[in-house]
């Protein structure tokens, strides 16, 4: 029984240090992206495009708009924002058309007469109607 719980406490650990060691690896794979020019997202949702990075005291200066600086910790730059060209250079014909109102977004009542605009005193009652109909 003592055996089955030593192994059973040797797998978690093992399990602790993998997990461990993986996060180190996307840590670092991320860091080597760093360079002048790219741009970041921070751990509290600024973004903004790297200007400079002090190593020795693991500063990154950021510029969030043109002249505006901000100085964070190289931990706090947790994502690498990939440029949006790709997405532009699609078609603008895929994307789908969306309406300035939604009046196409409801289709007609069957029983409904109306055939355009309803006047205000006529939107009251409908609204009273509906509601009569849920209770």
């Amino acid at each position: 029984m003592s055996i089955l719980l030593f192994v059973m406490l040797g797998v978690f650990i093992f399990m602790m240090f993998r997990r461990n060691k993986k996060t180190q690896q996307q840590q670092a794979e991320l860091q080597s992206k760093f360079g002048p020019g790219v741009e970041v997202m921070t751990s509290f949702g600024l973004f903004g495009r790297i200007v400079d990075i002090d190593d020795a005291d693991n500063k990154v200066t950021l510029e969030l708009s043109p002249g505006n600086l901000a100085t964070v910790h190289r931990q706090a730059v947790t994502k690498v924002v990939e440029p949006a060209a790709e997405a532009a250079a699609e078609p603008a014909a895929a994307s789908p058309v969306v309406p300035d109102d939604a009046s196409s977004l409801t289709a007609p009542e069957a029983g409904s007469t109306s055939t355009g605009t309803e006047t205000p005193d006529e939107t009251l009652k409908r609204l009273n109607d509906e509601g009569k109909k849920d209770s």
